[in-house]
């Protein structure tokens, strides 16, 4: 029996495959040299805890410190103390957090080294109101953000000028010692001002940014919010700000790695792989159509990519929250395919977040078949009703057809195959 004829394992070897590359220790062969001083590890993701443990067992001397992670995510540790909190809405648990990872950092030398290990989900773990704001304040604009259909990078411009710790404010709270932060990334782009709103960089969006996003999707902010963001107090550091001379910043895997050993394995699986890249952003919906376009394309006039195939894919999509159901941006997208695709012969899916989250629900995403329609419309599922309610959770629960995968402890962003045969 040939790997192809099981597509549904193929898959999910090539989801492990891409996971697999971005694993936490990856960081070791990007560690600083030990100071004359102290270390200090703090940080925030859902790679957090996982990235402590490698950290602990590969440095060579002294260690402290504390990071934060999401409920679930914790591992065990002996000399970084790992803290849980709410994603990706934050609660009191993730501004206590911040709080001890403030206080780890306070009185540093010049001597000293902070050691700060980042990851997807950060932003919402290092959630620390700015002055004059309530934790309510901050969830009611998380909750708000994340059903309006903004990009990550809007997400943060707005998170981090309501904070008082992200946007670059952690790094210039480690000074004078030497800051080396440690990244895994789950943006387009890899922008170190972007992931988890960028604590320990340089951020080059505004105030008058946050307000923009806050007009475009017409968010009703919180009076104290909107007060803020029309005073201006303190400007996050620019790019070139004197203070962050001693802050270095190295990633230890992206989404492009991820994407690059999924087709690796896939060539050795005998496939011939289209790599669309990492940067695939837009409604979920709409993603999906451009795939089954190009599905659709292979199977009728050839080119692009000689069958069997595999079309791979990454990024960040969005979701406009209009219906009730139970979703994340992966299950939707592969419902809006299964649509276009309409039962398509000898065309496989899985779409999924490597963190094993899709949204905030307990899959990472799910995997579609050709005959998907046919069993939903026979279970009396109407595909075309849960995707106007945004219920693909929903929809693949009811045919068994979620991955399900629990913590990674990694996050490198979405990760999309469709197998063509």
């Amino acid at each position: 029996m040939t790997v192809l004829s099981q597509p549904e394992a193929l898959l999910r070897q090539l989801f492990d495959a891409a996971v697999a590359s971005a694993r936490s220790e990856c960081l070791i062969a990007h560690l600083p040299s030990p100071p004359r001083g102290r270390t200090v590890a703090v940080g925030a993701g859902k790679a957090a805890a996982a990235m402590a443990q490698a950290l602990e067992r590969a440095w060579p001397g002294e260690l402290s410190g504390v990071v934060a992670t999401r409920y679930g995510h914790a591992l065990p540790t002996e000399r970084i103390r790992v803290l849980e909190g709410s994603h990706p809405v934050p609660d009191e648990a993730g501004c206590d957090a911040a709080r001890q990872i403030l206080a780890a950092v306070r009185g540093l030398s010049a001597d000293d080294l902070v050691i700060c290990l980042l990851s997807g989900g950060g932003s919402a773990l290092l959630t620390l109101p700015a002055e004059g704001l309530t934790l309510a304040d901050k969830q009611e604009i998380s909750r708000q953000l994340l059903a309006c259909g903004a990009s990550i990078d809007e997400i943060n411009t707005v998170r981090k000028h309501l904070s008082r710790i992200k946007g670059g404010r952690l790094a210039l709270a480690c000074a004078p010692a030497r800051l080396v932060t440690l990244a895994i990334s789950d943006v387009v782009g890899d922008d170190a001002a972007v992931i988890a709103s960028g604590p320990t960089a340089a951020d080059p969006s505004t105030y008058a940014d946050a307000r923009g996003v806050a007009a475009r999707y017409g968010l009703a902010l919180p009076p104290a919010a909107r007060a803020l963001l029309e005073a201006e107090p303190d400007e996050t550091p620019k790019p070139g700000d004197a203070r962050l001379a001693r802050a270095e910043y190295r990633l230890i895997a992206t989404p492009q790695q991820a994407l690059e050993a999924a087709a690796a394995r896939a060539r050795q699986a005998g496939l011939n792989v289209l790599l669309l890249g990492d940067s695939i952003e837009g409604e979920a919906c709409e993603a999906a159509k451009v795939h089954a376009g190009i599905v659709r394309q292979m199977v009728r006039h050839g080119g692009l990519a000689a069958r069997p195939a595999l079309i791979l894919s990454g990024g960040e999509t969005t979701v406009t929250l209009k219906g009730q159901g139970r979703g994340g941006r992966n299950s939707e997208f592969l419902l809006a395919l299964a649509l276009a695709l309409d039962g398509l012969p000898g065309v496989y899916a899985l779409a999924a977040d490597t963190d094993g989250i899709d949204g905030s629900e307990d899959n990472a995403g799910a995997l579609l078949a050709p005959d998907t329609l046919a069993r939903a419309a026979a279970l009396g599922v109407d595909a075309r009703a849960r995707l106007a309610d945004n219920d693909g959770y929903g929809f693949f629960a009811a045919l068994d057809d979620l991955l399900v995968t629990g913590p990674t402890h990694t996050n490198v962003n979405d990760f999309r195959a469709i197998l063509v045969l």
